[in-house]
């Protein structure tokens, strides 16, 4: 006979188990299916808003904008859209600005936080993947700090560093301007601007301190040849922050199939840009058409301010190029999702999100009003055919791997002895 307490072991496990067997299995949670439920599940982060020249310029307040208002983004068409996390751009316009780079970022840089401390119900500063689910779980805006040229560092690679500790997590090589160290696709052509033939040494170097910083490397507005040189040279996958296809839509500023496939390769991220010139080649045309009137139009109001202070001229100049623009009819809405679904079918659906250019271009296609219209971008996708999963990936989960894997490189390269950057701007001179 068994001892009792044996005898009492084997009880136990016999019961044990015939209640596990018993117990109703738990029922799988229900996945989302509808375009609406497929939106509000996920994360939606848009890589490239301008609002932050408003914030700074116009005092503008995104818990409270003038009655009317027209602007692409403020908190009431971000809770709408459902959008989770944005970032903003520190651009600094180089001619109106020169001599004053650094100082201008600082001050844009600033404009966001302050924002952030001054509706802190609403929106929380964020720098790193975790930031931005803690602002999701808050229901809070997570803002997101990314430089819009190579300029504002000023040569200078100390100025990298620092504008990283200020919580910049992506930098775009150029803007539409070629620096001291990587050429751009605006003045590619321009043969009164020195070119470098692609990335210097010093640009190599600028894009391996951002690696081991963890800081993004945007390939927006960059030549063809800076771009591959990039793509080489970072050690980190690298992002387009808001670049569309150039084979829908021949823009030097929009990405060939040959590009798209390389960023792909290299594990990184294109986020299609909703500006008419970029998504509809019809648009393009007749905007590249009206451009000789555009410009004297442009130059004559810069004539007329050009005692005015950089940010009086500027805007005065841009109302104008803004007003010539709203000659065109705007596109469809269709323009926008056939270049998401051109990228997700030639980079893949996992290397494909969304750029927006919020308050940062001079027409956008209908329906697209403001970030309240985002679900309709879910839909449309839908639509499509494409699955759940897929677009909760380009609503925002590719960009969170992409930021994760550039922490985790970054942890890497900080373990090694780092090579040495001895190779400044000022001793090359």
């Amino acid at each position: 006979m068994l001892p009792r307490i044996v005898l009492f072991a084997v009880v136990s496990f016999l019961t044990l188990s015939s209640m596990a067997q018993t117990k109703p299995s738990r029922k799988p949670a229900k996945q989302p299916t509808t375009a609406n439920q497929i939106h509000a599940s996920s994360l939606v982060i848009d890589s490239h808003a301008d609002t932050t020249q408003r914030l700074l310029d116009e005092n503008f307040d995104m818990a409270n904008p003038p009655a009317g208002d027209l602007g692409n983004l403020d908190f009431a068409k971000a809770k709408a859209g459902n959008l989770d996390a944005e970032f903003f751009s520190i651009w600094v316009e180089p001619k109106e600005f020169k001599g004053q780079y650094a100082h201008r970022t600082l001050a844009l840089i600033d404009s966001v936080y302050q924002q952030a401390a001054k509706h802190p119900d609403k929106m929380m500063m964020a720098f790193s993947p975790l930031d931005i689910e803690q602002a999701h779980r808050q229901h809070k805006l997570a803002a997101l700090l990314g430089i819009e040229g190579g300029h504002s560092i000023e040569n200078d690679i100390r100025l990298l560093r620092e504008y990283y500790r200020l919580g910049v997590r992506y930098m775009t090589l150029t803007w539409s301007n070629t620096n001291e160290w990587a050429d751009s696709s605006g003045d590619i052509d321009d043969t009164s601007v020195q070119h470098h033939n692609g990335l210097t040494e010093f640009g190599k170097d600028v894009v391996y301190e951002m690696n081991r910083l963890g800081m993004l490397v945007d390939v927006s507005h960059v030549s063809d040849k800076t771009f591959f040189d990039t793509l080489l040279a970072s050690r980190s996958p690298v992002i387009a922050s808001h670049s569309s296809s150039r084979v829908l839509t021949n823009h030097p500023r929009n990405m060939t199939d040959d590009m798209l496939r390389a960023i792909a390769r290299a594990g990184g991220v294109v986020m299609v840009n909703y500006y008419s010139a970029f998504v509809d080649e019809n648009w393009r045309k007749a905007y590249d058409a009206q451009a000789k009137e555009r410009t004297a139009a442009v130059e004559a109001v810069a004539q007329q301010y050009k005692d005015a202070d950089p940010v009086t001229r500027y805007r005065e100049s841009d109302k104008i190029a803004k007003q010539w623009a709203s000659k065109i009819p705007r596109p469809p809405f269709s323009a926008i999702i056939d270049h998401i679904d051109h990228v997700a079918k030639v980079a893949g659906a996992d290397h494909t999100g969304l750029g927006s250019d919020f308050d940062g271009t001079p027409s956008m296609p209908q329906g697209l009003d403001s970030a309240a219209d985002l679900p309709k971008i879910t839909d449309a996708l839908l639509k499509r055919g494409y699955t759940g999963e897929q677009i909760r990936k380009i609503l925002g989960g590719n960009l969170m791997r992409v930021f994760r894997e550039a922490e985790a490189v970054s942890r890497s390269l900080t373990a090694k002895q780092r090579p040495s950057l001895a190779r400044q701007m000022s001793s090359s001179r």
